[in-house]
């Protein structure tokens, strides 16, 4: 396990690394203005000055070094444009906050509910639960967010008297949002978890049990439900990190100050110091979220063996 762990670990630092080179050799062909914040008063003279003094006149390979280095000491560099000379840290840190903030409870919400919707549809496969749970799905993913995300916005308000603006001393102001992101995620769990349980009860193992005379309740909780779980692990580590990366659609709907609109923002200002850092962050998040998930996996499945065995091809 540990073993795979390391591979894993050094695969997924040297996809990062990759990615960083490409994200920087490509912001090379890109206009130089996202460099400057007052590009067009400046002369070609200090133009070139400043370039070099960015470094952004060094060869592809020194500047990768050079954003590497400055990342493993926790420095993503500065602002050019969107906040001029101002860490990137001190700009994205209280916006993870908000954006890990209202994504961790939506999920603490939409991971229970999705669940037991996808347990109850599995257990009752062709009766009435199972072709509403089949109907919420199906219109989840085949209506678009913004249509019942606006009408949630409009009954809430109306209905409820629920604050429609993000309001931080205001906790009722994140039921709106919340209800938002978790409605997605419940179809998610549920169809996934539903399709693992029906697959699982096909299984020769459970018709044996029933064959034996097992009680129909141990079967699905001990072995159905129990055996279904374990894929969906490989979810969750991802799910919780990319919280913090935030909903760009419902942030803006509910003018929340999270991470989901600031890399359309800064891509619409040319800030090409942030445009970097964003995707890298957003990169590494991803990265780890499937690392996570596979070592999850590993540890709650024992079945589960990473090394090869001998006489494996």
């Amino acid at each position: 396990m540990l073993k795979y762990s390391l591979k894993r670990l050094a695969r997924s630092l040297l996809t990062l690394v990759i990615l960083i080179t490409i994200i920087i050799g490509l912001l090379q062909l890109m206009p130089i203005e996202g460099y400057f914040n007052n590009y067009e008063k400046m002369s070609p003279a200090l133009i070139e000055s400043g370039l070099r003094e960015m470094g952004l006149k060094d060869p592809l390979y020194v500047q990768v070094g050079r954003y590497l280095k400055n990342l493993l000491q926790g420095d993503l560099g500065v602002s050019r444009r969107y906040r001029v000379n101002a860490p990137i840290t001190d700009i994205i840190m209280p916006k993870m906050a908000v954006s890990m903030k209202v994504g961790l409870i939506s999920m603490a919400v939409s991971l229970p509910l999705g669940m037991a919707l996808g347990a109850l549809m599995a257990r009752s496969k062709g009766r009435f639960a199972d072709k509403l749970g089949n109907a919420y799905i199906v219109f989840i993913q085949a209506v678009p967010n913004a249509v019942y995300f606006i009408f949630i916005q409009l009954y809430g308000s109306s209905w409820f008297n629920l604050s429609v603006l993000y309001k931080p001393e205001d906790w009722t102001s994140l039921i709106l949002p919340v209800i938002s992101l978790a409605l997605p995620s419940i179809s998610s769990y549920a169809m996934w978890l539903r399709r693992y349980m029906v697959d699982e009860t096909n299984k020769d193992y459970i018709k044996l049990a029933r064959a034996k005379g097992v009680p129909n309740t141990t079967i699905w909780f001990r072995h159905v439900f129990r055996n279904s779980v374990v894929p969906m692990v490989n979810l969750i580590p991802g799910s919780i990190l990319l919280t913090i990366s935030g909903s760009i659609y419902t942030e803006s709907l509910y003018s929340i100050p999270g991470m989901g609109g600031l890399l359309v923002d800064v891509i619409k200002r040319q800030d090409n110091s942030m445009i970097v850092a964003l995707v890298v962050i957003f990169a590494a998040l991803s990265i780890i979220g499937l690392l996570l998930g596979d070592i999850l996996m590993g540890l709650v499945d024992p079945r589960i063996s990473f090394a090869k065995k001998e006489g494996a091809r």
